[in-house]
């Protein structure tokens, strides 16, 4: 996420208590053989490692840490080795302790450790009691080996200069972000080596497979929001006798995640269509806006989507300058999508859009409120400072190494204009994420990356979730991934944000009865989000908290309310950096 819009995302969702009583579930169908068996290649790969010695050590109070070394190349499982981190929080009822939970938040890079952490501030009392919670900071990320694609903070920082936008919308800013993106293209494919060549999704699947070993369970039980939905996938078709359970919630479609055939020269906007969902939620904000707005229940009035595209244009033309801040058309646009990954961002949106609409109007004071300044006030932040930040770097190591892209960096100003065309306002927010990628700069590649198929015959049922406004993995991933895995069921909801679990008693309900015992929802089973825009005028808000303050508040009890949802937005980084 752009350092310049960061702070909305300190502006999320708390306090949300899971209502009403879980109804069971039709129990699922068990895959009769013949199903599909793990590779006699993926099995050498991963069978002749020595299953790791967990040497947990207590940590953050209510937790346990320990780290191992795996193989950095399969192949080659003597030969050198990254180190990986592991934390968990240890099962409540361990007399009836099924076995490991593995989770994931996404990202990709984002730190698995601190998502087990927390934990017991957003699953369900039930998956608490009988699961131990494991989290695995991928390979390069987090608390694990780290990624650098450059030699010091300071080559870091001046290659990034020129990325310090949300997204480029001048010529200038267009042609520096072009020239940044070549420079981190170019240091992640030489510096960053040999890591960066090793740390696609098909690695991180190899080392949770060794690691569900290492836990000491027979099958692995998984649950994966955004990015983290394409490694269960990845997981499920490299592994599709392995697995007991596997719940993805935020679906990327994993086809167009990696690109194949004639789309491989797409950019992979065009084959998430991440935007369409973003623009599809807006609309739907703006229109529930308007039929309310007569009975003083939306600030924007009569035609709130005119409203909203008034400020756009006139951002577009000139940006407003609030003081030693100056807020353009990408932090307005930026703001907007990552207001939109939590159930309650249309409250951020129709805030900032009435104060922005009043601050440029002809003869204003070009003074903004309250909302518009914490919206900006990152931008007094400086971009890159000690220690060394690598999450851009981890972000793009998994993007653009799993995926193909167009050939030169230089093409995008043009593609990502028409996606913008396609999807209005967030086209190019989504579409310059990847400009690093570009395959004339970005050449390091992974000869064990994953490819597919995506479309196993798994032995075990995975449950596959879909939200109908997500911002960032539009719902037709999930619609598509369910539709290329024989052995899936598809579980929906008009849910608002970015994810399903924990926005809806339905959805959460469902997704735990399915880990605990594998038993899916009936088919075609569609959920009903807890949180609907102005339906419900909570000013709860989630606060982030880091692992040391996750520690100092101390384990929840159970049935204590919960800090949800569990993927709360993009997280702090400069450029364009938006979670999945």
């Amino acid at each position: 996420m752009p350092r310049a819009v960061r702070s909305l995302a300190a502006t999320g969702i708390a306090g949300i208590v899971l209502a009403g009583s879980a109804v069971a579930p039709a129990a699922a169908t068990p895959q009769p053989p013949p199903y599909d068996r793990t590779s006699a290649a993926e099995a050498r790969r991963v069978d002749r490692v020595p299953t790791p010695r967990l040497d947990w050590y207590a940590c953050y109070d209510y937790a346990q840490c320990t780290s191992v070394r795996l193989p950095l190349d399969y192949d080659h499982p003597k030969g050198a080795t990254t180190e990986v981190a592991l934390l968990r929080v240890r099962a409540r009822d361990q007399q009836h302790r099924i076995g490991s939970l593995f989770v994931n938040p996404g990202g990709p890079g984002v730190s698995g450790t601190d998502f087990a952490l927390a934990a017991p501030y957003y699953l369900g009392d039930d998956l608490l009691d009988r699961f131990d919670v494991v989290g695995v900071d991928p390979r390069g990320a987090a608390a694990s080996e780290n990624i650098r694609c450059f030699r010091s903070v300071k080559d870091q920082t001046r290659a990034y200069a020129g990325l310090n936008v949300p997204f480029p919308w001048t010529k200038a800013e267009e042609k520096a972000y072009v020239a940044a993106s070549k420079r981190v293209g170019r240091g992640c494919s030489t510096t960053g080596r040999p890591l960066t060549g090793a740390a696609s999704t098909a690695e991180v699947a190899r080392d949770m497979e060794v690691l569900r070993r290492a836990v000491g369970d027979r099958k692995l039980s998984y649950l994966g929001f955004s990015y983290g939905t394409a490694l269960g996938q990845y997981y499920a078709n490299m592994f599709p006798d392995r697995f007991r359970t596997i719940a993805v919630d935020g679906v990327l479609d994993p086809n167009a995640w990696a690109g194949r055939g004639q789309a491989r020269n797409q950019m992979q906007e065009t084959r998430l269509r991440s935007a369409d969902g973003a623009y599809r939620a807006l609309n739907e904000i703006l229109l529930r806006c308007s039929q309310v707005a007569r009975s003083g229940g939306c600030a924007l009035g009569d035609h709130p989507a005119a409203a909203f595209d008034t400020v756009a244009k006139r951002l577009r033309v000139k940006p407003l300058v609030v003081g030693s801040y100056t807020i353009s058309y990408a932090d307005f646009i930026g703001a907007t999508l990552n207001a939109l990954y939590y159930p309650y961002g249309w409250e951020d949106i129709v805030e900032l859009t009435a104060e922005l609409l009043a601050a440029t109007a002809p003869g204003a004071s070009r003074a903004a409120g309250a909302t518009a300044r914490r919206a900006l006030a990152a931008r007094a932040a400086p971009g890159y400072d000690f220690p060394y930040d690598n999450a851009q770097e981890t972000f793009l190591t998994v993007a653009c190494t799993d995926a193909y892209h167009p050939k030169s960096a230089d093409a995008w100003p043009a593609l990502a204009a028409r996606e913008d065309q396609r999807a209005p306002y967030f086209g190019r927010a989504w579409a310059w994420t990847t400009s690093p990628c570009a395959r004339d700069t970005w050449t390091v590649r992974d000869e064990d990356a994953w490819t597919g198929p995506f479309n196993r015959t798994t032995a075990a049922p995975l449950l596959v979730v879909g939200d109908y406004w997500d911002p960032a993995t539009n719902y037709q991933g999930a619609v598509g991934s369910a539709a290329l895995l024989p052995n899936s069921r598809l579980l929906s909801s008009d849910s608002w944000g970015h994810t399903a679990y924990g926005t809806s008693a339905c959805v959460t309900s469902r997704i735990d009865a399915y880990l605990i015992s594998g038993a899916l929802p009936d088919e075609g089973t569609v959920c009903v989000g807890d949180t609907q825009p102005f339906a419900d005028l909570s000013t709860a808000k989630r606060v982030y908290a880091s692992k040391s303050e996750l520690a100092r508040a101390g384990l929840p009890g159970r049935g204590e309310p919960k800090r949800l949802p569990p993927v709360a937005g993009p997280r702090p980084a400069a450029g364009t950096l938006t979670v999945r």
